[in-house]
């Protein structure tokens, strides 16, 4: 407890109700966390973490899902700092902080003395959102990934992982993990790519999903085909058959010094709907 006003406390099925009506606020914002209480009910088991509840007046206000990363959800600042402080004494376990900018970098601020230096600080990387047909005429090409090209997409996403977040996804595990969830993601028909003579020129994956929202991720043009249009028509592409197929509305994000993808975004038809940050360690 925190005193008579505010309390922090880690939200279980019965919370579910109070927890789906907060991550919906802001479906395409709070996509992942979403995702999460969407699909768990909040069944300790099916979570894959905690899911921390931030209390005013005995009102929920704020949530932090708390896994492999932290992902503060509408979180005010006093929230923020709660969250931050209740972290730090559980210890980090996590590999980032990602979320709406003000809310991580007020977690930031908390954390830094205890956790920092980290590896990276994006302070700053809009997020876009699209929920009409893409401006772009999507190309014919790109499809979903079959569960036997598995072999063919794996390089393609290793490569736009380590290129992105600066570090291999094969880690201590030979990256068993990253393969199983692109196997996952194939399966579930949420794998997208252009396939030109055996090889993955484009693809990206659709991530988390709720009844309302979808995030892109894992957006990648091979190098030797970059400049030539194939990232607009094929984001055209796999929102396309997200809007059909997957949810009402697709969102992502992206750094802020990435001009050439936002670029590439806008002409899609998305618009920027927030800010988040993340923080790597």
């Amino acid at each position: 407890m925190l005193g008579s006003v505010t309390s922090i406390r880690v939200l279980g099925p019965g919370d579910v109700a109070s927890a789906l009506e907060l991550v919906d606020r802001h479906p395409v914002v709070d996509v992942f966390a979403g995702a999460r209480v969407h699909a768990s009910k909040l069944a300790p088991g099916r979570l894959g973490g905690e899911l921390w509840g931030f209390y005013e007046r005995g009102e929920l206000m704020s949530a932090c899902y708390v896994g492999a990363n932290l992902v503060p959800v509408q979180a005010t600042q006093a929230a923020a700092r709660t969250f931050a402080d209740r972290a730090i004494r559980r210890g980090r376990r996590c590999s980032s902080i990602v979320g709406p900018a003000e809310a991580v970098l007020a977690m930031w601020e908390v954390l830094r003395p205890e956790w920092g230096p980290a590896r990276d600080v994006r302070a700053s990387q809009p997020v876009m959102a699209l929920a009409r047909p893409p401006a772009v005429a999507p190309d014919p090409w790109v499809r979903r990934v079959h569960p036997e090209e598995v072999d063919v997409l794996h390089p393609a996403a290793v490569a736009m992982f380590t290129e992105e977040v600066g570090i291999s996804p094969n880690g201590s595990d030979g990256g068993a993990y990253y393969r199983a969830r692109l196997v996952e993601l194939i399966r579930a028909g949420r794998a997208f790519a252009r396939f030109e003579d055996g090889d993955v020129v484009f693809k990206a994956e659709i991530g988390a999903v709720t009844p309302h929202a979808c995030q892109v991720q894992g957006v990648w043009v091979r190098p030797d085909r970059r400049g030539r249009g194939l990232a607009a028509r094929g984001m055209a592409a796999v929102a396309a058959h997200a809007l059909r197929d997957i949810a009402p509305a697709v969102s992502l994000y992206a750094n802020d010094y990435n001009h050439a993808a936002l670029g590439t975004y806008r002409r899609v038809g998305f618009t920027e709907v927030a800010r988040f940050a993340t923080i790597m360690f």
